[in-house]
Order: C-alpha cells, then structure tokens, then sequence
C-alpha cells in the first residue's frame, strides 16, 4: 500500500477550523460619521471559533471602530454583523452576551473595590453569581490580594489587569483587547499573553488589535491589516510570511566587485559597501525555481569567476511586511 504523506499537525487544526462555521461574519460593513468621515469601508471577515486574530493598521485606520461596531458600541452605516449567528443589532443582547472587550482607555469606577466591580460586571450579563470563578479570573491577573482593594489606589498597570478581569467576569467565549500592552510594563505584558494562550487553550477566541506587530508575530494565527477602513489584507500569519516575506542572500566578496557580471543579470543581484558584499533579494518562488534559486546562483558566480568568503541569509519580518502594505496604500 502506497505511503501516506505526512501533513503537518498545524494544517490540519487549520484545516478543521476553517471548516467549522464562523464566530463572527462581517458582510459588508461600512461606517460613516457626521462629519462625513468613512471610517470603515465595506469590510467582509470571518473569524472562526478558537483562533487567535490579530487586526493590525497605523492610527487612524479603523481598528477601534470595527472592534466597536461588532461589539455594539458604534453602530454601522450599512452592512451585516452576526456573532454565533446572532445579528448584532436585532439581538444585541445574545450578542454581545458572548463578548469580552478590553478597551484602550481606563474607565473604572473609581470609589468601588476590586471585587465589587468584577462582580458587579458579571451580574450585568445576567450571569448568576459565581465566586470562585471571580477569584480565579483574579489569580489569574495577580489580583486576588487587592481583591478589596478601593479602584483609585491601584496603579496604571494594576487597573488595565481590573480591565481584563472586568471582561472575564461573565465568562465570554470572544475576547477583544484593543491595544492591550500600550503603555505596560514587561511583566503585565508577559503575564497578559501568558493568560491568552490560557484562554485560547480553553476554547476562548481572542481578536487583537496591537502597535506591537512582534507580538502578533509571536501569537496570532491570522493577520488582517487594514487601512484608511479597508481592510487590505487577511491571511494565515505563516502564508502571509511565505507569500510577502522577502528573503535575503548577502555574500561577502573574496575581493571587491566593480560590477556585477552581465553573466549573472538574471538573479538582479546588487553590490553594497564598496563592491564588498553582493546582495540577492528574493521570494520563496524564486527560491524554488531551479534556474534562479541559490543553488543555481553559486553555479554561475564560480562559472563567473565571482568568489566570495561568507554569506548569510535573512527574512522579512511581519513589521517589515506591514509596513510595506501600508505605505502602497499611501
């Protein structure tokens, strides 16, 4: 019987995710203020359950206000958002029942203590009392010995833990965080994505938006980069990496090139620092194409009579990727 071939443990639990219904499904939504501002432009995206989603664009762009219309907060200009196929607008209230935001801006009651105000948002979801769970969420957030604590005394990083646990409190099966980690400090950050994979693990779908494009890098399964309210481009965070990531050969010359030998004029090479190093700039499909790859390249500069002493290889990262999206868009 002919061997199977092996499929990656990752592809498959894509594979299964992409086939599982959306959480959310955004057709179509368009946001336009008074003033005339078009803040979102017809923007279609599905997010399936128990992923990890991150939103990235420069200020202005649109994030807040698309996390804000799906949460309920904003409402659209036109368009359809259902979260668990539950219209955001004719049934809000089963909607955003499965909905955690942690927004950008602190808004807490001042004068409450810690434990009165997380309980006091469980309560608003309908959500019978639940101590334990209470306490948990705290723990989890290095909270429980401020647990009676007044919300004014505590610090910066303190109240954007009380934030998360707020969002947490009823126990929802989507997390939002708008900008979680601007302005904390390492450890809240640390313990912040420590606590997302805890709750992704758990079932839990988180969407993202982040000025910290490292970590969406290190976390997220999706990317979606949206700009000026359009949405530019979504895609697996891997294949987007394959897809745009430009991928870089430096060789350091045994002695200095004047110019590059028309003989090599197929691989558009460029000469740096004095005709020291000899740079190919490439993408995965030029890697594979055997007439152009690098195999195919040292061939033809030791038939050029091109010698060189070192080389080294490296990759686009997700930052370098985004910001090339963008500034197209400019």
């Amino acid at each position: 019987m002919a061997r199977q071939p092996c499929v990656p443990a990752a592809r498959i639990e894509s594979a299964i995710i992409e086939a599982m219904s959306p959480i959310i499904s955004i057709r179509n939504l368009s946001k336009t203020y008074a003033t005339g501002f078009h803040a979102l432009k017809s923007i279609s995206l599905d997010i399936h359950p128990g992923e990890i989603f991150a939103l990235l664009g420069p200020n202005g762009a649109g994030k807040t206000t698309l996390i804000s219309t799906i949460c309920g907060i904003v409402t659209p200009s036109s368009g359809r958002v259902t979260v668990d196929g539950h219209d955001i607008i004719t049934s809000f209230r089963a909607a955003r029942s499965l909905i955690g935001l942690v927004p950008q801006e602190l808004h807490t009651d001042a004068f409450e203590t810690v434990w009165a105000t997380v309980s006091f948002s469980r309560g608003l979801f309908g959500k019978s009392a639940n101590p334990a769970h209470i306490e948990r969420v705290l723990r989890d957030l290095s909270l429980w010995d401020k647990k009676d604590a007044i919300i004014r005394t505590l610090s910066g990083g303190m109240k954007r833990r009380l934030l998360i646990a707020k969002a947490l409190s009823h126990e929802p099966r989507i997390l939002f965080l708008d900008e979680p980690t601007a302005g904390v400090d390492v450890e809240l950050r640390r313990d912040m994505w420590a606590l997302v994979r805890q709750l992704r693990a758990s079932g839990v779908t988180i969407i993202l938006t982040t000025h910290y494009i490292e970590e969406a890098e290190q976390m997220a399964d999706r990317i979606g980069v949206i700009s000026k309210g359009e949405l530019i481009v979504v895609e697996e965070k891997t294949e987007l990496m394959r897809k745009l990531g430009k991928k870089q050969l430096t060789l350091q010359m045994l002695e200095p090139l004047a110019a590059v030998p028309p003989a090599l004029a197929a691989w558009q090479l460029a000469l740096a620092k004095g005709g020291n190093e000899l740079i190919y700039t490439y993408d995965a499909s030029e890697a594979e194409d055997d007439s152009r790859g690098i195999a195919a390249l040292l061939r033809g500069l030791g038939e050029a009579g091109v010698h060189f002493r070192d080389l080294q290889t490296t990759q686009s990262s997700l930052e370098d990727i985004f910001v090339s999206l963008v500034g197209e868009r400019k």
